[in-house]
């Protein structure tokens, strides 16, 4: 029984991944096809990012659910395990591995970039390079942050670059108590460096969230709740995690106003 209960969540997994990250994959081309003597502009047209203006205008496409993927969604939702919390015990940031480690089994793994500047070079737009990092490190560009619907700009600096920041959709406290403490350590460094898993957001959103499940924290801006519940989705059923029952509710509710 446990054996099927796998076996159909990852097939719930593998489609409801595939009509989300249609599009949300990190650049297609390797770091070094950026590298040049000056700071190097990436055209915002041509570049992987989320195709957000650089100031105000339509939200990005990716902020958008179709009702195919509210279905594949729910179907995956109403596959994950539903149980209460583990206890916290043992949590610790280094249970998945050093952060932004390029060092993973995971798309955009082992590319000469850490974790970090990838999700940066995907999310952003007008981005500018850092000269001899072979493209990866990002100094400027501008995110449609789909946390709060504002955009912003980034620029990389010691009191400049949190205002934008990294979030893992599942948070990985929350990961932690439902079930990722019983993954090996690979997985959990998978899990962290997934770019499924991860998204370029606005720092005091971030902040804001901690460690919280949807239960207890959704995006200010409405307009990304169904794209977040579903994407929080996606990577539960991809590491075998489960939901709590509150949890699974507000998940259900939320998907309810999709599409």
């Amino acid at each position: 029984m446990q054996a099927h209960r796998a076996v159909a969540l990852a097939a719930a997994a593998t489609a409801l991944v595939a009509t989300l990250v249609g599009g949300c994959g990190l650049p297609s081309s390797s770091p070094g096809a950026r590298a040049g003597h000056g700071a190097t502009r990436v055209d915002p047209t041509t570049s992987t990012g989320t195709g957000a203006p650089a100031a105000g205008g339509v939200p990005p496409a990716s902020w958008n659910v179709s009702p195919a993927q509210v279905r594949e969604a729910s179907a995956a939702l109403a596959r994950l395990p539903v149980k209460g919390r583990a206890a916290k015990t043992g949590y610790a940031r280094s249970a998945f591995g050093a952060s932004w480690t390029d060092d993973v089994d995971v798309a955009g793994g082992h590319n000469g970039c850490d974790t970090r500047n990838d999700v940066l070079r995907r999310d952003l737009t007008a981005i500018r390079v850092k000269p001899g990092t072979h493209g990866c490190v990002v100094l400027s560009g501008a995110l449609a942050d789909p946390y709060t619907g504002r955009t912003l700009a980034f620029v990389r600096g010691r009191s400049t670059s949190s205002q934008v920041q990294i979030d893992h959709v599942v948070a990985l406290g929350d990961a932690w108590v439902t079930g990722a403490q019983q993954l090996s350590a690979d997985r959990r460094v998978a899990l962290a460096n997934d770019p499924l898993e991860l998204l370029a957001v606005d720092g005091r959103a971030n902040s804001a969230k901690r460690d919280a499940d949807a239960a207890s924290w959704l995006p200010p801006n409405k307009a990304f709740r169904c794209a977040y519940v579903a994407r929080q989705v996606a990577v539960k059923a991809r590491y075998g995690l489960w939901v709590t029952p509150a949890e699974r509710a507000v998940i259900s509710r939320v998907l309810g106003t999709c599409g």
